[in-house]
């Protein structure tokens, strides 16, 4: 059931609308699961009615798809998908990672080094979740830290997009092994105030990241391929 905080005056569809969208991301709804609407309002301990809006809104952000006579599913990801969210990431993130270099203040600095260390300190314990986590707020500090709130608004639902990519995906432990020195890569460029480099290497820190999806896609096909002619 959904833990509603009594104190928090926010309308419920929008607190019905996070959750979903949260568990969608982290892929506690599974890619193509059908969405009940009486199922899903009896677990969350609501009426219909939020849950069908949250619904709604979910579909027009992609992440649930509404076919006629057949209801709403968890949207299916494809490599395409998965490329296509990276190949805008790669241009917005090489942006704001220039303008950070520009901007940041030393405390902002700081901000950077302590997130890394935690980064760092998550994989050499092999911890999935707080990868993901800390990964997330190396990137979310480059695009605050930007400045630039527009820009902001546009990463925030790329790197949303991109979150559910790694929950479903990234089963193979090596990407995250080498991912530590590539954000000592951008963290040295952003705090040094070089904003060419800092471009740069933010933008190659995604150009391997889709590589690496592609190249996994490759191989999932391959490993289905032989597994039928077996």
């Amino acid at each position: 059931m959904l833990n509603l905080d009594l104190q928090n005056h926010r309308p419920l569809r929008e607190i019905v609308y996070e959750e979903l969208k949260r568990q969608i991301l982290v892929g506690e709804i599974a890619p193509g699961t059908r969405m009940m609407e009486v199922e899903l309002a009896e677990d969350m301990g609501v009426s219909r009615t939020p849950v069908r809006e949250a619904i709604r809104k979910l579909e027009k952000e992609g992440l649930v798809t509404i076919e006629p006579r057949r209801g709403a599913y968890a949207s299916d990801i494809s490599i395409k998908d998965m490329v296509d969210v990276l190949e805008v990431r790669q241009m917005l993130e090489g942006m704001a990672a220039s303008m950070a270099a520009q901007k940041v203040t030393e405390e902002e600095k700081l901000d950077f080094v302590e997130a890394n260390s935690a980064y760092k300190n998550a994989v050499k314990k092999g911890n999935i979740e707080e990868i993901i986590r800390y990964d997330e707020l190396f990137h979310q500090l480059i695009v605050s830290y930007s400045g630039n709130k527009t820009l902001n608004q546009l990463l925030s639902q790329v790197q949303e997009l991109a979150l559910r990519f790694r929950y479903i995906y990234y089963d193979d432990f090596s990407r995250y092994e080498n991912m530590p020195v590539e954000h000592e890569e951008i963290e040295e460029a952003i705090i040094s105030g070089d904003t060419q480099k800092a471009k740069v290497v933010a933008e190659e820190h995604v150009e391997r990241l889709k590589k690496f999806v592609i190249d996994e896609g490759k191989n999932l096909f391959q490993n289905t391929k032989e597994n039928e002619a077996i």
